[in-house]
């Protein structure tokens, strides 16, 4: 009989490898660093090869552990996946989700995707709106779980994905750096607005303000209209839009934080369980 993979030993060996370290695997894992250790040695003696070599304080890969890190990853996810389907195969009941604008046909889509395939039978109510007040629905209790550029302690979450915010302009835009820069920015509570007139500020750029809309929707009119320049994530980038960066003369942004939240004293069971799909799942359901 051929002998077979201890998924125990393979899932802490992945963390360990993220993590860098035994201390910090343990920290995340709630196990003794002794624990830890016990079970990489148990791992390195079962496969006859070793699989860290220490640098520093830190825990590298060696070339070997490198090559079991691609299948421990694919087995681990195979298994993961048929324990989630065959488990949850049945499961239905609604869950309301929202979602900015910007990411609608992006990170969300592949969340649906990803719930569904998992929960086929399960209800889903998709409000699209800005992260404002999607964070204020979920904590009236009119969302169970919202996608938001926000922070709140109050909330349980976790961070997605982050992604570059760009000054963007139509195709045919004609970019003149010695004129004030032509903004089209969003309303008071606009995330990319505050981002844009605190970097132009900084960097004591001159601009007008040509357009205003509290809809992204009016934003993305006005920017393939002509009218001038907005500053919005990645995902808002498409064939009629082209960027305009340092070598334009205008400043970097920040990048853009993408989060997930729930309400922590939620009572539907269902809304965890999905939260715990994609809290597990969210390499896979970022932008590639």
């Amino acid at each position: 009989m051929k002998p077979t993979f201890d998924l125990n030993l393979l899932r802490t060996f992945v963390a360990v490898a993220q993590t860098g370290s035994f201390i910090g695997t343990g920290t995340q894992l709630g196990r003794t660093q002794s624990a830890i250790t016990q079970q990489m040695q148990k791992l390195e003696a079962q496969l006859g090869r070793p699989l860290f070599q220490k640098e520093g304080r830190a825990k590298i890969l060696t070339e070997y552990g490198h090559h079991l890190l691609r299948y421990a990853q694919d087995l681990l996810a195979i298994n993961d996946d048929a324990m989630m389907a065959l488990q949850e195969a049945s499961s239905g009941g609604m869950l309301r989700i929202g979602s900015p604008h910007d990411i609608a046909e992006s990170t969300l889509a592949k969340i649906l995707s990803h719930t569904v395939r998992y929960l086929p039978n399960l209800q889903l109510e998709i409000n699209i709106g800005r992260s404002p007040q999607l964070m204020e629905a979920l904590h009236r209790g009119e969302l169970d779980m919202t996608l938001s550029t926000r922070q709140d302690g109050s909330l349980e979450g976790f961070l997605l994905h982050s992604s570059p915010t760009l000054w963007l302009c139509a195709s045919n835009y004609v970019h003149n750096a010695q004129l004030p820069l032509p903004l089209i920015l969003g309303d008071g509570r606009s995330i990319f607005r505050r981002f844009a007139l605190d970097a132009l500020e900084r960097h004591r750029l001159r601009w007008r303000q040509v357009y205003t809309s509290a809809s992204p929707i009016g934003i993305k009119s006005a920017l393939r209209a002509g009218l001038g320049v907005t500053p919005r994530s990645a995902q808002l980038l498409s064939d009629d839009l082209r960027i305009l960066g340092e070598k334009d003369g205008l400043p970097p942004l920040p990048d853009i934080h993408y989060y997930l939240w729930i309400r922590p004293g939620s009572v539907n069971p269902l809304v965890r369980q999905v939260f715990a799909l994609l809290r597990n799942a969210r390499n896979t359901i970022s932008p590639s």
